[in-house]
């Protein structure tokens, strides 16, 4: 499925629209942060010299704040009032906090200085002008646009979003809010797998839904302009599961038929005449969002400059499992942490796919490979951690 497919180009758009979205370029500092040595504390900013070894009265010779300097060098026998973030003047060296300090008309009694840590935050203590704050690809979150904006610069590269659009199929599914007949089922996928992909980083358009016609499932297609059309429903091969061939005759040719995947194994991937790719999901919902989970996401996931691996995670056995038949496994389960912080999973009551609700209590996809022996609580399996908000 992943064969071909690459990032189709990068955008440079403003910090405040860049959340979320995949850095396309490294990031590089303008100048040194802080750009001069800056007073980590309120107090006097004094040479150490001057009051060294004994108590001494200093001359006020200005004051230094955030945003506002004092420029003239300090003379030996000055002292400058400064601030939190202002600039320390040429010639302190110290920076004497205010609660050791008393202060004597137009001037400042301080010292003795000679163990006093200097309070001072040097030029460059964060970063040097021209170092690569960030590196690409990279999914940009609140800290790092914060470091972003430090670098100076008020817009980032990213990568376009890939153009998602999701179709659903079926006779007995009507949107909510419809009248269902007697035996119809309110939709849900197309909601759940548009909001899912583009928590991902995709541009989604849910089309809608159709029957089971293959000249419906043709007009619908033939208007979709996207990189990837999803269409859920009619994957299999029952007499009603009709997008496959209704796709012939634009063109369509099968890389992936089915996958050895439990719920799922329908789930298709191909490619129309004119280039469009085609991943056909299942209408069970938990087979619909397990495979999103291992296919939608990882081709979304390399059209935005990422890696396509699964982030699988180590967790223990709350209880035994059985041996796996010939497909691998993928069971909704819930985590828990343990007392001595050890991640543990249990998988949910009922794994058949038809199930809404547990699906949306899973916190987590425990994979068993196919064929696995039966395995005892507290074994160690790989867990996929689902996006819970």
């Amino acid at each position: 499925m992943l064969a071909g497919i690459a990032p189709t180009g990068i955008d440079r758009i403003a910090l405040d629209q860049a959340m979320g979205r995949v850095l396309a370029e490294p990031v590089a500092a303008l100048r040194d942060q802080p750009p001069f040595d800056a007073s980590a504390m309120d107090g006097w900013a004094v040479r150490r010299a001057d009051a060294a070894e004994v108590q001494t009265s200093l001359a006020v010779a200005g004051e230094s704040a955030a945003g506002h300097g004092h420029v003239q060098p300090l003379r030996p026998g000055q002292a400058v009032r400064i601030f939190t973030g202002g600039a320390v003047p040429e010639g302190a060296d110290v920076v004497v906090i205010q609660e050791e300090a008393v202060r004597e008309g137009d001037a400042v009694r301080v010292g003795p200085l000679a163990d006093k840590a200097a309070h001072i935050r040097r030029r460059g203590g964060d970063f040097h002008a021209g170092a690569v704050l960030l590196q690409a690809p990279l999914r940009l979150d609140p800290w790092r646009l914060s470091l972003a904006a430090s670098a100076g610069s008020p817009t980032v590269p990213v990568f376009r979003r890939p153009q998602l659009a999701i179709l659903t199929t079926g006779e007995e599914i009507v949107p909510p809010g419809s009248e269902p007949g007697p035996f119809q089922i309110f939709e849900s996928n197309g909601t759940g797998l548009s909001t899912l992909a583009a928590g991902w980083g995709a541009e989604v358009v849910f089309v809608g839904q159709v029957g089971d016609d293959r000249a419906a499932i043709v007009a619908a297609v033939q208007g979709i302009d996207a990189d990837l059309i999803v269409t859920v429903g009619g994957a299999s091969v029952g007499d009603h599961d009709l997008v496959k061939p209704a796709l012939e005759p634009l063109g369509l040719r099968l890389s992936v038929e089915s996958v050895r995947v439990r719920p799922g194994k329908p789930t298709w991937f191909g490619t129309l005449g004119d280039g469009r790719r085609v991943l056909g999901l299942p209408g069970n919902p938990a087979s619909a969002f397990v495979c999103a989970e291992l296919f939608l996401r990882p081709l979304v996931n390399v059209w935005l400059g990422l890696s396509g691996d699964l982030p699988m995670t180590a967790a223990r056995l709350l209880e035994p499992l059985g041996v796996t038949g010939p497909r691998e496994h993928w069971m909704r389960a819930e985590l828990g942490v343990s007392r001595d912080g050890v991640l543990g999973v249990r998988p949910l009551r009922d794994q058949d796919s038809s199930l809404v609700t547990i699906l949306a209590g899973a916190g987590a996809l425990l994979r068993r490979p196919a064929d696995a022996a039966a395995e005892t609580a507290g074994a160690v399996v790989e867990v996929l951690r689902l996006d819970r908000l």
